[in-house]
């Protein structure tokens, strides 16, 4: 997410590119220090602790990256009038039903990544600064470790995969966030005195800093999976795998359960900010080809 959102923010300001060895967000301790030295005007924090399973074992750790620091972030962009961008995930809805889940439904996180997410939105929020959390789904990149290109590998060196097909949500991709947030954060103003930090302040709060942000349409892992590799079928790659099986869940334990309807409700992000998200495919296809030539 932090390289999808670099390019297109440096079109619209100067950008502080802070890697780990500049706020290593497994030391809250120390991100103090340097936040007073980098003096952002904007806080965009893509960061976060994503391993699912592994957070079941390292719950200490998913809650000082997921909650501690972004508490410390939030709280420092408060004192300093800072507006703040966060991501936050589906994970923070325990996956029942089959309609999208809106910004004010009941959470109820399923495992300990879900929860240290949750408990990281009310960390910023009880800062009291000006900030947007992005809750999303399923994020997807050309780059990077996240499945679309995992299943790119695996197409090219095994022939049989076996994807879950129950699990329900809209594939992502990183670069449809990044142009979404450039929106937010760059529309002009109601008002002619509407402008730079203001401004962003005053398109946070026309959504009580909260809203919902995914690609359109919907589909399983199996279909997710199923339309990569078609993709590189068109493409004329060459390809070891032959089958794609479609498995329940409970055919593929994961130390950590995974919310089955994974649907997010983007009426507040359509009415409100008036934007349209792509089709998942549309994203795929335009914003992950470069993933075919790996």
């Amino acid at each position: 997410m932090g390289s999808a959102l670099r390019g297109p923010l440096c079109s619209i300001g100067t950008v502080l590119a802070a890697d780990r060895t500049i706020l290593d967000l497994s030391r809250p301790e120390s991100l103090l220090a340097a936040l007073d030295k980098l003096s952002p005007d904007l806080i965009i924090n893509p960061a976060a602790y994503t391993s699912v399973d592994q957070a079941e074992d390292e719950r200490e750790l998913a809650f000082r990256v997921n909650v501690e620091a972004p508490q410390v972030l939030a709280r420092w962009a408060a004192n300093h009038g800072v507006p703040m961008v966060h991501f936050s995930t589906d994970y923070v809805f325990n996956g029942s039903g089959d309609r999208p889940w809106r910004e004010d439904d009941s959470t109820e996180p399923l495992s300990v990544y879900g929860a240290s997410k949750l408990a990281g939105e009310a960390a910023i929020r009880e800062a009291g600064g000006s900030h947007l959390i992005l809750r999303t789904s399923w994020v997807f990149a050309s780059r990077g470790k996240n499945f679309l290109t995992t299943i790119v590998k695996l197409a090219r060196d095994r022939q049989e995969l076996r994807v879950v097909a129950d699990q329900i949500g809209a594939p992502t991709s990183a670069q449809s966030i990044a142009q979404a947030l450039i929106s937010i954060i760059s529309r002009q103003g109601r008002h002619e005195q509407d402008s730079g930090v203001n401004l962003i302040k005053h398109r946070f709060a026309e959504v009580d800093g909260l809203v919902h942000m995914s690609d359109k349409g919907e589909t399983s892992w199996h279909g997710f999976a199923s339309a990569i590799v078609g993709g590189l079928r068109s493409r004329g790659v060459q390809l070891a795998v032959c089958n794609i099986i479609a498995i329940d869940s409970k055919d593929f334990p994961t130390k950590a359960p995974r919310p089955l309807n994974s649907r997010l409700d983007m009426t507040r992000l359509e009415q409100i900010y008036g934007i349209q998200m792509p089709d998942w495919r549309q994203a795929l296809d335009v914003n992950s080809a470069t993933c075919y030539s790996l």
